[in-house]
């Protein structure tokens, strides 16, 4: 195998590797995020509280 075989084994590997690298991206875009629901979260009751007990500091 020559150089010739070497290069065109390369640039088949370099697509392939690019190929991928564009399934994989494109997959990742189409992904849909879900988010938690408002209600009954723990962190947002306990906010308020905090902000009732701190004097305004304005």
């Amino acid at each position: 195998m020559g150089y010739v075989g070497v290069l065109v084994i390369s640039i088949i590997l370099i697509f392939i590797i690019i190929l991928v690298s564009v399934l994989t991206t494109s997959k990742a875009y189409d992904y849909k995020h879900t988010v938690d629901p408002i209600e009954n979260n723990p962190h947002l009751d306990n906010e308020d509280t905090e902000n009732k007990d701190e004097p305004n500091q304005s």
